[in-house]
């Protein structure tokens, strides 16, 4: 049941990520850049940390832990190259959640933070928060897109899967 509940996560994520990147395709390059009131600065610097925080969690849950680049670091510069990469992260994600089994979601990982400090972490806790992170960040780029001329996408998890 837990499985089926992540796979139901990942599907939901990837089309709320899409959701919210066709619309923010409709801003310039200026106003997805421009300085806000969040704590990632700008709707690109919110996108690009979403990215960043799901490779570092990505390579915990796989073993393959990268070294991070700070959790603010810009990893593309241009919003077409962000959105492929978000595309091929989002296909990475569900291909994992996809193949998960009973052992690992009853398992612990060891990893270091961003800032050295060593964890011993359940698997399904790790899973939900990883989830939970990009709703989070999401939410604040919905904020900052009501700033905007455009209007920010709906996003509610049971309308996006039900319909």
């Amino acid at each position: 049941m837990l499985i089926e509940h992540f796979q139901m996560l990942a599907q939901y994520n990837t089309l709320a990520n899409r959701r919210l990147y066709d619309v923010c395709s409709l801003l310039s390059d200026v106003e997805l850049k421009q300085t806000r009131p969040a704590f990632f600065k700008s709707i690109h610097g919110t996108l690009n940390h979403i990215l960043v925080g799901d490779r570092i969690w990505m390579g915990r849950f796989t073993g393959t832990q990268i070294s991070s680049l700070g959790l603010n670091a810009i990893l593309y510069d241009q919003f077409e190259d962000l959105n492929t990469a978000r595309v091929l992260e989002d296909e990475r994600i569900e291909v994992f959640i996809k193949n998960l089994d009973d052992d690992f979601l009853k398992g612990k990982i060891i990893y270091k933070n961003t800032q050295g400090k060593v964890y011993h972490d359940p698997v399904n806790l790790l899973l939900a928060h990883f989830f939970n992170h990009q709703t989070h960040h999401r939410g604040q780029i919905h904020d900052m897109l009501t700033q905007t001329k455009i209007a920010p996408p709906v996003l509610d998890m049971h309308r996006m899967l039900i319909s």
